[in-house]
C-alpha cells in the first residue's frame, strides 16, 4: 500500500541505516523520488537529489519539503549512545529538536507520513531483560536512551493530538556490510568481522557473556518499509515497535565466525560501553509487531555471520 510518486526526504542519509534505506526507496519509488538530504555529501548515493541540510534549521528543512514537494520524511539523524555520552547537551538538542521540527511539519499538513527510529536504548537497568515485552520498565540510562523514550511519547501525543501520521521501530543493534557503523554500543558485531578478515583477530569492548539483542541490516530496512506501507489502522502502536532480531554474545559470534575462519581469535577488554550494555535488554518480544503488521524477520546468526563475511571478503 503505497503510492510509487510520493517524493520521500531521508534526514541523515550519509549514516548506517541511511544509504541501505535509500537504496532500496529508490528501487521502489525511483532515485529521483528519493531526495538524500545529510551535512555532507554522500559519495554511497551519487543517483538521489541531494540537499545539505542541519536538521535543526527549521527553516532550511521546510523549504526542502517545500522544493521537493515531499510527503514521506524518514529522520534518521541523531547521535548514537556511545557518542551521545561523550556529548550530552548537544546529543540531547539534535535528538529531540530534529524530531519536533518534523513532526510539526506533519501537524502544519505540509507532509503527510513521518518515520523516526527508536532504538532498545529506550530500556534500563530496571527492565526485565530477557524477552523484554512491549510495554514494560524503561528509565533509560543513557542520554541517547532518554531522548529515544522521550520522542516515543512526543510521537504518541503528535499522532493523538494532531492526527499525524508516525510511525516508529526500535532497533536492537545493526550489523551490515555496506556502511560503516555510527558510534553505537552494538558495532562490535560489525567491527569484529572487518578485524576477523583483515587480522584474523579481535580485542572486544564488551565481555564475552554480554547478550544483546542484534539485527542484519536488511531486516532492519525491510521492516522499516514494511512498517511504513502498512494500512494506518493496523499501526496500533504510535510510540515505538520492539523488534526482536537475534540475540547473541561476543563469544557465540567469535565461535561463529571461526566456522569459517578457524584460526580468528578474540580477546576483551571492556570499556564505558559495557555499562551501557549492561543496562540494555538481552532478549525482546516483538509479538505486537508481528501481530499488527505482520513482522517476520530472515535472518538467525548462522546465517547472517554467513551473509557478512561473504560480502566483506
Amino acid at each position: 500500500m503505497y503510492n510509487k510518486e510520493d517524493k520521500i526526504l531521508i534526514i541523515g542519509a550519509g549514516g548506517q541505516i541511511g544509504i541501505e534505506l535509500a537504496q532500496e526507496l529508490s528501487l521502489l519509488y525511483s532515485n529521483n523520488n528519493v531526495i538524500v538530504a545529510d551535512l555532507k555529501p554522500i559519495v554511497a548515493l551519487p543517483n538521489n537529489p541531494f540537499e545539505v541540510l542541519d536538521v535543526l534549521n527549521k527553516e532550511a528543512l521546510f523549504s526542502i519539503v517545500k522544493k521537493h514537494s515531499i510527503k514521506q520524511v524518514y529522520l534518521l539523524a541523531a547521535l548514537l549512545s556511545a557518542t551521545g555520552e561523550q556529548n550530552p547537551m548537544f546529543a540531547w538538542k539534535l535528538n529531540m529538536e530534529g524530531l519536533f521540527n518534523v513532526l510539526d511539519l506533519a501537524k502544519e499538513k505540509h507532509i503527510n507520513k513521518v518515520y523516526w527510529p527508536s532504538s532498545i536504548a529506550v530500556f534500563g537497568p530496571t527492565t526485565p531483560r530477557i524477552d523484554t515485552p512491549q510495554y514494560t520498565v524503561m528509565e533509560p540510562s543513557t542520554i541517547y536512551g532518554i531522548s529515544k523514550q522521550a520522542g516515543e511519547r512526543w510521537c504518541e501525543w503528535y499522532f493523538k493530538k494532531f492526527g499525524v501520521d508516525v510511525r516508529s521501530l526500535r532497533y536492537p543493534g545493526l550489523i551490515g556490510w555496506k556502511s560503516a557503523p555510527g558510534g553505537g554500543t552494538t558495532d562490535y558485531a560489525v567491527h569484529i568481522f572487518h578485524e576477523a578478515l583483515k587480522h584474523k583477530s579481535y580485542e572486544c569492548f564488551l565481555s564475552e557473556n554480554t547478550a544483546l539483542p542484534m539485527m542484519h541490516m536488511e531486516d532492519a530496512i525491510r521492516a522499516t518499509i514494511e512498517i511504513m506501507h502498512a494500512p494506518s489502522e493496523n499501526i496500533k502502536i504510535r510510540g515505538s515497535y520492539n523488534l526482536a532480531g537475534i540475540s547473541f554474545t561476543p563469544a557465540q559470534i567469535a565461535s561463529e565466525i571461526q566456522k569459517f575462519i578457524p584460526e580468528f581469535k578474540i580477546s576483551y577488554k571492556p570499556d564505558f560501553r559495557q555499562d551501557i550494555a549492561n543496562s540494555w535488554p538481552q532478549s525482546i518480544s516483538e509479538i505486537n509487531a508481528n501481530n499488527d503488521w505482520g513482522w517476520s524477520a530472515k535472518y538467525n546468526l548462522s546465517s547472517l555471520v554467513e551473509n557478512m563475511l561473504k560480502n566483506l571478503a
